[in-house]
């Protein structure tokens, strides 16, 4: 009996984790297959080259101004060609030119190159001539149902597999608590750190579950900046306790979903290097102490953008390269003068600085990256019907995001909820500020509104009321769609003074309506209208999917994921159930009255309607 009952135990022992068993065996063996290639390539490299696998360069160019965009093939050619350079990062241009170029920079190429991207809201973002892009983080995080993310990451994953892209810089990961935030702002979910950890994991899963190496973003944390990185070195003043209760708890989440890299910021923070003007991204104390010791991260590392004046302002001429690489970054994206550099660092080298030692280091990781993620889809891209394929699963998506996201604030007027057709003329009138787009042209087929479009860079101040009044003077109801809005919080998102009094008199004045095509804070303008819906982006789709929410069609899903003003804080929203609205997230004060009014009186009434028990 004995005998038996332990080989019964052994054997459900060996059932229960052979699965587990064998899939240690197999990561193991991964690893040592890898490790043996990169060992290898690494002796294959001369003294230059291994320098320079550790840099990322830019492949196109472009003017800001004039939006005229430039290749740089050329000049990324003799790179490749001279010093065999590890990794290229794409920009603007046409997706078939942009293979064309892939293609070729990897036949020339002696080791194989690193393509990466910075695609956020998928490879449209970047590809911007004949790619639609999808949905910005902010809108994301507006959606209760994280599954949905997973989904984004996995189109994102198969637009980049595509396109012959082996790591994508995304997603962000820092917490915007910051409104004038320049430079995160809506790139981020929002500022809920567990919202943002959360769908930040789901958006990495999807990536990397699909073959592509995701990349969190900004290390430790850029969301409490009012200073855009680009152009100067942003400060923040906080302590550790404070950094570690809230910008570094999505990372550190990120960081246990097995995150393959990370980004690094360059801000300055003292409460982590205190030395005077040292960026983050060339922080020893910030990367090596912090990130690998106390955090326990092992995947790669890569700076934010070595041609941003942030950190070029105080570390100019190849410094910050080196400086990079002494502070324990794996990977360098986008140093100015790469043949300065490579000098730059054999000259650290020599002076001790640096030692051969630590290029091999950081060489090698690179390479079993590189292992991971290019050899495996290492063939030349296939250009035929190559935008149709980038473009094929973006608008289904941007159309389940709309459904999910499109936040509804303030509703005080229930016959906005649904609006249906206007019966005889001058019923409804749609007001446009800014021009004709989907919303407005369903308006007037579905329910037959008048179109008034108004142009808020024309509005003068004395003629606001008289507009106004005219308006109302003709129309029972009123629907108001502002789509003229910048992204930035610079000048108010791009929205003149005369464009929002000018809506709030519509709004005070009239039975009415407001549609938000754009970034949430812009809302805080409209903080007092009646009836509110912020929309997060502006595009067909969402504008389409608007007239149906507006119309009954579909229930509003969203919340908040930015506080917009003291009366709608994050998480706030109101959740539509046939005709009647029940409060989400943090909707306090006079949301939660209303939805459990509503509640009471369906309760009374059906007490009331209540059979006897002799019926």
């Amino acid at each position: 009996m004995q005998p038996t009952f332990y080989r019964l135990i052994r054997l459900t022992f060996v059932l229960l984790f052979f699965p587990f068993g064998h899939q240690l065996f197999a990561q193991k063996n991964q690893d040592q297959l890898a490790q043996k290639w990169a060992d290898s390539v690494y002796a294959s490299l001369d003294a230059n080259q291994k320098i320079a696998q550790l840099m990322v360069t830019r492949l196109s160019t472009i003017d800001l101004k004039t939006n005229k965009v430039t290749s740089l093939f050329s000049q990324v050619s003799t790179l490749v060609k001279t010093y065999n350079i590890g990794g290229i990062c794409i920009f603007q241009g046409s997706p078939v030119l942009q293979a064309k170029q892939i293609n070729a920079l990897q036949a020339m190429a002696q080791t194989p190159i690193l393509i990466s991207i910075d695609a956020e809201w998928g490879v449209g973002m970047r590809i911007i001539d004949s790619v639609l892009p999808l949905p910005k983080q902010m809108m994301l995080g507006a959606m209760k149902d994280a599954s949905i993310v997973y989904r984004y990451g996995q189109v994102v994953a198969a637009q980049c597999k595509r396109m012959g892209i082996h790591m994508n810089y995304a997603p962000v990961m820092d917490v915007n608590n910051n409104p004038a935030n320049p430079v995160i702002n809506d790139r981020s979910f929002g500022e809920n750190k567990y919202k943002v950890a959360l769908l930040g994991n789901q958006y990495i899963k999807g990536l990397q579950e699909w073959g592509v190496m995701a990349c969190v973003k900004h290390f430790p944390g850029h969301g409490d900046v009012d200073v855009d990185s680009h152009y100067d070195l942003p400060v923040i003043n906080k302590s550790m306790a404070q950094l570690d209760s809230l910008e570094l708890y999505p990372f550190r989440e990120a960081f246990r979903e097995n995150a393959a890299s990370v980004m690094i910021g360059h801000l300055y923070i003292p409460a982590i290097d205190d030395r005077k003007n040292r960026p983050s991204s060339l922080s020893e104390k910030n990367i090596t102490q912090l990130m690998r010791k106390q955090m326990n991260y092992e995947g790669l590392t890569i700076t934010d953008g070595l041609e941003m004046l942030g950190v070029k302002k105080y570390f100019p001429d190849g410094a910050s390269s080196v400086e990079s690489i002494i502070a324990g970054n794996d990977l360098l994206c986008l140093p100015d003068n790469i043949p300065l550099v490579i000098e730059k660092m054999k000259d650290a080298i020599k002076e001790g600085r640096l030692s051969w030692a630590d290029i091999e280091y950081h060489c090698k990781r690179v390479l079993k990256a590189k292992y991971k993620y290019v050899l495996p889809i290492l063939k030349p891209i296939d250009t035929e019907n190559l935008a149709a394929d980038l473009n094929a699963e973006v608008p289904g998506l941007r159309k389940r995001i709309a459904e999910n996201a499109i936040t509804l604030l303030s509703r005080q007027d229930s016959s906005f909820f649904p609006l249906k057709p206007a019966e005889g003329r001058s019923k409804i009138a749609y007001v446009g500020i800014g021009g004709s787009n989907t919303f407005a042209a369903r308006l007037k087929n579905d329910l037959g509104a008048a179109l008034i479009f108004v142009d808020a860079q024309k509005l003068k101040t004395k003629d606001l009321a008289l507009l106004a009044d005219s308006i109302i003077s003709r129309y029972q109801k009123i629907v108001i769609g502002v789509d003229q809005i910048n992204r930035a919080p610079a000048n108010n998102f791009g929205l003149s003074k005369e464009a929002v009094a000018f809506v709030n008199l519509l709004l005070q004045r009239s039975k009415s309506v407001c549609f938000l095509f754009g970034n949430a804070y812009a809302a805080s303008n409209f903080c007092a209208a009646r009836n509110l819906v912020v929309c997060y982006e502006n595009d067909n789709i969402t504008q389409s999917v608007a007239a149906d929410l507006l119309q009954g069609k579909l229930p509003y899903l969203g919340t908040l994921p930015v506080t917009v003003c003291e009366k709608y804080p994050s998480g706030s929203g109101l959740l539509t159930i046939s005709n009647f609205t029940l409060p989400r997230g943090n909707a306090m004060g006079p949301h939660v009255e209303e939805g459990i009014a509503t509640i009471d009186s369906i309760v009374a009434d059906a007490i009331k309607k209540k059979p006897s028990r002799g019926e």
